[in-house]
């Protein structure tokens, strides 16, 4: 018995010690508050510094070069420059844009991609302009010649309820900026805002497409527990704030119930909260094992979760890493090799095989 226990021990030890070391981390170099990237090459990842910066890095060389822009943000509490997203030499960006006294919206531009000096132009703004510093999303994602956003309720909670505010919701546009005659307004929803695809979202900070059922996926911010990913679904309300999905207030009062019939259900939700923030369907050669699965990071937590979700009645997840490079704002997988690279709040990383 003695032995037996014994042989317990050093198996777990063991297992415990082997998984640690499945996977080397790499800080590829420096950043101040970086917040999104996109790969334009394989070679090269752009990226944004909520401070009002974009930078091109070559993860091979590390040589970095900053590109002037023409973007009119405010460096506001929680906002500042926030995604990007390339596709066929154009850049679609996110940003607290600022709209006078104080007031800023969640505002997308587009740009013919140029390594020198960008010149953005607008396609959407989140109206009304709100004077807050707190829960701008978001995450930009392209299906097709269709661009999702998810769009932040700004701290002002019911409004997601609106769908005569942006606030609080997922958006679809076409990546000219033009709006889709099959958005909800069209067919169902007379009274939204024509640009709406959902509503009832609180601060959505991932956002992406699946390569595997071409369905788009979000993460969302709970408040005091709550978090939750899902599947963004045509004119549907994911409840907040009649929902608490398993949250509290701050103060420690109730928000309401976990979900109940006539809302979106999400997938998964974390409660207490891991502050969920982007999220990947991964595809690659680096964790093929992975194939399908979805890919979660957090900035409370630290951590990068798993989650394996074709049967919706027995979803698994599998904690990956904790505590290894800090607050995890963004992911992105290499084009080519399939290793993934994050942005923490001081740098860029790289994750591969040992």
């Amino acid at each position: 018995m003695k032995n037996y226990f014994l042989f317990i021990v050093f198996f777990i030890l063991f297992t415990s010690k082997s998984f640690s070391e499945d996977y080397k981390f790499t800080k590829i170099t420096n950043l101040n508050e970086p917040w999104g990237s996109s790969f334009i090459n394989n070679d090269q990842i752009i990226i944004t510094e909520k401070g009002g910066k974009i930078k091109i890095i070559n993860i091979t060389s590390k040589a970095i070069s900053e590109v002037d822009h023409n973007i009119n943000f405010l460096n506001i509490g929680q906002g500042g420059l926030l995604d990007i997203l390339y596709k066929d030499n154009f850049l679609w960006i996110s940003y607290s844009e600022d709209r006078g006294d104080w007031r800023t919206s969640t505002s997308i531009a587009r740009a013919k991609l140029n390594k020198k000096k960008l010149n953005f132009k607008n396609i959407f703004q989140a109206n009304p302009p709100i004077d807050s510093g707190y829960h701008f999303g978001s995450r930009l994602a392209i299906k097709d010649n269709y661009l999702f956003a998810s769009i932040g309720e700004r701290g002002q909670g019911m409004i997601a309820q609106d769908p005569n505010k942006h606030p609080g919701s997922i958006i679809r546009i076409h990546i000219d900026g033009s709006i889709p005659k099959d958005n909800p307004k069209f067919i169902d929803k007379k009274n939204w805002l024509p640009e709406i695809y959902q509503i009832g979202i609180r601060n959505p900070q991932g956002l992406t497409l699946s390569p595997y059922d071409g369905k788009i996926y979000l993460s969302n911010h709970g408040a005091k527990g709550g978090d939750w990913f899902g599947q963004a679904k045509k004119g549907e309300n994911y409840g907040w704030k009649i929902l608490g999905w398993g949250g509290k207030n701050y103060s420690g009062t109730k928000i309401g119930p976990k979900w109940k019939p006539g809302f979106t259900k999400a997938i998964r939700y974390w409660v207490p909260s891991i502050a969920v923030s982007a999220i990947t369907i991964y595809k690659g050669k680096e964790f093929k094992e992975w194939n399908g699965d979805a890919l979660v990071t957090s900035l409370k937590d630290k951590s990068l979760r798993k989650l394996i979700f074709e049967d919706l009645s027995n979803i698994k997840e599998k904690i990956i890493f904790k505590n290894k490079i800090g607050r995890i704002r963004d992911i992105q997988v290499h084009p080519s090799s399939g290793k993934i690279f994050f942005l923490s709040e001081d740098g860029l990383w790289l994750m591969e095989k040992n």
